[in-house]
């Protein structure tokens, strides 16, 4: 047996015989030695850790539904059904967008599984959700249908049902059951501020399920149709400068370059009002909308441009990882050559690194600081004319007011990201 020393001196050893694993000194030396972050010998112990979660068999040769989250990384899978055997699983595929993963129990056949409903859930309905709560093993809880459609990530299509059922760290993978004991969600999150239950949970539809599940079964992975625009909610002031009767649809910040909206001739500042006839309520509708549709699919967009619907056939492309179309933008303001003040309480001057005009500085209480400008926006479109100067701002403005417009829409960029602001003129 090895002692480790940690002095002034340095690292050193003591060297004692074998003693048998029932000696208490052994047992003395195995305490003393957990101690140290390296084995004996002194070389860097290699630490594994643990994850636990849980799952649901769809298939009787031993496909398992769980989430992403739970297997992310993991060297290793073991599946603990509920009589405590333990068998390995192989990863089929995993879909983060979702936090989705498919597994597969391995030699399984013949074994019991549960089914997908197929007809949706509705506010109020009774749903009992099973899992394995602080690896305590199968437990069941039971609560309603809060509300559905909530949208609880930005890296997410969203759409998910909050459910008020218990459901705690261990539960995620876990399914959620309808009272004829069909599947109607996967509990992924909960909403908590201390970590335990609150009547806040969420689970991902068993309609999104049943698309992830055979793509992965199919391919490994979820392909998802793309239509190549950055896009944005329309604000009740954004529809009221573009004379649109309501807030709805999403407006295209900018296209992605050479995708396939561009290529089609969908611009910056049109708003996506339609898909293959479908209504597009918000940005996220359109995404949920799009993800659904297969690359190569050609799509009919009615977008709102110039008050009227100009309609454009898209064929989506596969959705990849990408980032936007940046809008060249300085990293430092420049000097202070000539700030102009406006009507609308930004504080103006040239971009010496770029189109548009550069945000000053923003005057309290004023409608632009209401809306969240900040020195350092850059200001690019104002009325859908490109910005030269604070003379050229102005009049834009002068000209609305005197058409008896209330609201001007300004496009501008933070950081490269663009976006669209419908700024009240009054």
């Amino acid at each position: 047996q090895q002692i480790r020393n940690l002095g002034n001196g340095g690292d050193f050893f003591f060297q004692f015989p074998d003693l048998p694993p029932d000696h208490p000194l052994r047992r003395f030396f195995d305490q003393f030695e957990r101690g140290f972050p390296g084995g004996p010998d002194g070389r860097p112990r290699i630490r594994r850790f643990q994850a636990a979660g849980s799952g649901f068999v769809i298939s009787a040769d031993g496909l398992v539904v769980t989430n992403n989250h739970v297997v992310e990384n993991a060297q290793d899978i073991t599946i603990v059904d509920d009589n405590g055997d333990e068998h390995v699983a192989t990863l089929i595929g995993t879909d983060r967008r979702t936090d989705l993963a498919l597994l597969r129990i391995e030699g399984a056949k013949d074994l019991p599984y549960v089914e997908f409903a197929d007809e949706d859930v509705r506010i109020g309905d009774w749903v009992v959700a099973v899992g394995n709560p602080f690896g305590l093993g199968g437990t069941v809880t039971a609560g309603i249908i809060s509300a559905r459609g909530r949208d609880i990530s930005a890296n997410s299509y969203g759409d998910f049902l909050q459910i008020d059922a218990a459901i705690n760290r261990g539960n995620s993978g876990g399914p959620t059951f309808n009272l004829e004991g069909k599947v109607v969600g996967v509990n992924t999150a909960i909403f908590s501020p201390n970590g335990g239950n609150v009547g806040i949970a969420f689970a991902i539809p068993a309609e999104t399920v049943k698309q992830v599940v055979t793509d992965l079964m199919d391919d490994g992975h979820v392909t998802r149709g793309f239509l190549g625009v950055g896009i944005q909610n329309v604000t009740d002031d954004i529809a009221r400068s573009l004379g649109l009767n309501r807030a709805r649809g999403a407006i295209v910040t900018e296209p992605t370059p050479d995708g396939p909206a561009g290529k089609a001739g969908i611009m910056a500042g049109d708003v996506i009002l339609k898909v293959n006839g479908e209504l597009i309520d918000d940005a996220l509708d359109l995404t949920r909308t799009v993800a659904r549709l297969a690359p190569g699919t050609p799509v009919d967009v009615v977008v709102w441009r110039d008050g009227k619907e100009v309609a454009f056939n898209v064929v989506l492309a596969t959705r990849v990882e990408q980032s936007l179309a940046e809008v060249p933008q300085n990293d430092q303001l420049p000097a202070p050559a000539a700030p102009a003040s406006t009507s609308v309480g930004l504080v103006l001057m040239p971009n010496d690194a770029g189109p548009g005009l550069v945000v000053a500085d923003v005057m309290p209480d004023s409608n632009a600081a209401r809306k969240g400008f900040a020195p350092g926006d850059v200001l690019l479109q104002a009325d859908g004319e490109d910005l030269v100067s604070t003379d050229q701002f102005e009049n834009i403005l002068s000209t609305i007011r005197s058409d008896g417009g209330e609201t001007v829409l300004i496009k501008a960029a933070r950081n490269g990201r663009v976006r669209f602001v419908g700024m009240p003129l009054n």
